[in-house]
């Protein structure tokens, strides 16, 4: 398999609007279309979220189009993907999560090199108004320190 074309799908709000805890990567169980469709780059995870049921974790609302040259055994775009973690992570994420304002939220999709679908999860905690203000006026800040350190280059 060629990896010039590599797959790396963000969430790039995920960052802005929580704070992040703690990072896991997990295996996801999905069909041949699915893993087809995600190759291609056709899936995004922006509104995904993660959820227990039965002690195992639910990657939910995350869509992974349907696959264009499928037949009638083609997946539904945002079905419930179970998620493979051990069960120590498992279960330090389930205590994470019984604390108030703590959810688990997706990341980043990849495919890694032997082909197989992988995502980033990250135990976070929502940020408040104030805190998503400081983001802004830290990433301002930075911006003009960096135009600053060029013009005084040249």
């Amino acid at each position: 398999m060629d990896f010039k074309n590599k797959i790396e799908i963000k969430n790039r709000k995920a960052r802005f609007e929580y704070e992040i805890l703690d990072k896991y990567t997990a295996g996801i169980v999905l069909a041949g279309t699915e893993i087809k469709a995600i190759r291609l780059g056709k899936a995004s995870i922006a509104e995904g979220f993660c959820e227990f049921k039965n002690n195992e974790l639910f990657i939910i609302n995350m869509t992974v189009q349907e696959y264009s040259h499928a037949t009638y055994f083609n997946h539904a775009p945002k079905q419930e993907r179970k998620l493979l973690l051990n069960r120590k992570e498992l279960k330090k994420l389930e205590k994470g999560v019984a604390n108030s304002g703590n959810t688990i939220v997706p990341l980043r999709l990849f495919v890694n090199q032997k082909g197989l679908a992988k995502i980033d999860i990250a135990l976070a905690k929502g940020k408040k108004l104030h805190d998503k203000r400081e983001t802004l006026k830290d990433r301002d800040n930075k911006k003009r320190l960096d135009q600053i350190k060029k013009e005084f280059r040249t």
